[in-house]
């Protein structure tokens, strides 16, 4: 009926080094993940409160309240998921929004939910309309309302549920309905990793995975992993192949970096096709602006593709903008391709910044 494994990307970029979305790449993330508050780093606030709220809400033997955690991929929606489930003695059912196709598919599962049961819907920005209608009900009154028959006979049915905890995952929360996002009683969002934060979780990964590794060669990977937990355990295990292959048992800075520069991932994390769009954008548009699709067929790439798995850092970074024009390369763009932006391109940027 769902599959646990489904992260809601269907793009082509899903099995790139440096995509923050999951893929074939990630088959020992579970392993990997914490198991509690104290192992999972960074996010402090968000441990904080939601420890209080957990706390409170096991002293009056009630269900945590709904929680929505939104935020880019790969930082760590799910793991937060099994870890309320987990600090509330409770159990938890994973699924997602595309998974859901069908009214009955949604009753079914909330109907062998226990009490203080975690249900969690990854990409719930994805379900379908009739699905989240019936959600409603049963996240405000833990009830199921049935519909049967059709026209005048047509009744409706409702059903009592256990008090669950529905834990909602999405990179867009923009794009849930308001009914459907007023009614979560919490709402997290996860900021990107710093290189420090993210050099912890990559030598807490490598105890796990049993590999040794040293201070400088856990931080070269983490400054090159895009604030991504997922992308600085990825990066992990390939260094620690080109490291085995090398004849070096150890992990070290420069082992790393011998091997990061074989996978053609340079020091601010960029990788070959993220260089080819900015490429792209300073010597076949003269820097932009250049439309998406037009920017698409130039390097080979889908639109979607380019959209949602290569823009969002070179944006985070400040390499690109997008303008009502189209996409423009900024001036740290041409310096990190090593060129000068000419004085046509900072007069035509100016215009945006009045």
């Amino acid at each position: 009926m769902f599959d646990d494994d489904y992260d809601g990307y269907d793009d082509g970029g899903e099995d790139r080094l440096l995509s923050s979305s999951k893929g074939s790449y990630d088959a020992e993330e579970n392993i990997l993940r914490p198991k509690t508050m104290e192992e999972y780093v960074g996010q402090e606030k968000i441990k904080e409160n939601l420890s209080v709220y957990m706390a409170a809400a096991k002293d009056r033997g009630e269900a945590l309240d709904h929680v929505l955690l939104y935020g880019p991929p790969g930082l760590g929606k799910t793991t937060l998921a099994h870890i309320i489930a987990n600090t509330m003695g409770t159990q938890i059912r994973l699924t997602s929004g595309p998974a859901i196709e069908r009214s009955g598919d949604l009753a079914a599962i909330l109907t062998n939910l226990n009490d203080g049961d975690v249900l969690f819907i990854d990409e719930i920005h994805r379900l379908n309309h009739a699905v989240e209608e019936i959600l409603y009900s049963a996240m405000e009154d833990y009830a199921l309302d049935i519909i049967v028959g059709k026209g005048p006979s047509a009744r409706n049915i409702r059903f009592s549920l256990k008090k669950f905890t529905l834990i909602g995952a999405t990179t867009r929360a923009g794009m849930l309905s308001s009914p459907l996002r007023d009614r979560f009683g919490i709402m997290c969002r996860l900021d990107m990793y710093t290189p420090t934060e993210l050099s912890r979780i990559v030598n807490r990964s490598a105890r796990t995975l049993g590999i040794s590794i040293d201070e400088t060669g856990s931080f070269e990977i983490a400054r090159r992993s895009r604030g991504t937990p997922r992308i600085a355990n990825r990066l992990l295990k390939r260094v620690r192949d080109f490291s085995a292959v090398m004849g070096s048992n150890t992990v070290t800075e420069e082992s790393a970096r011998r091997a990061l520069q074989k996978m053609e991932i340079d020091e601010l994390g960029l990788d070959e096709t993220d260089r080819n769009l900015l490429r792209a954008l300073i010597e076949k548009f003269g820097g932009g602006p250049a439309g998406l699709e037009t920017l698409a067929a130039t390097i080979n790439e889908d639109v979607n593709t380019i959209e949602d798995v290569y823009e969002p850092y070179l944006l985070q970074l400040g390499f690109i903008a997008r303008t009502p024009r189209g996409r423009v390369c900024l001036k740290g763009g041409y310096e990190h391709m090593g060129l000068e932006m000419p004085e046509a391109m900072r007069k035509q940027l100016s215009i945006y910044d009045e």
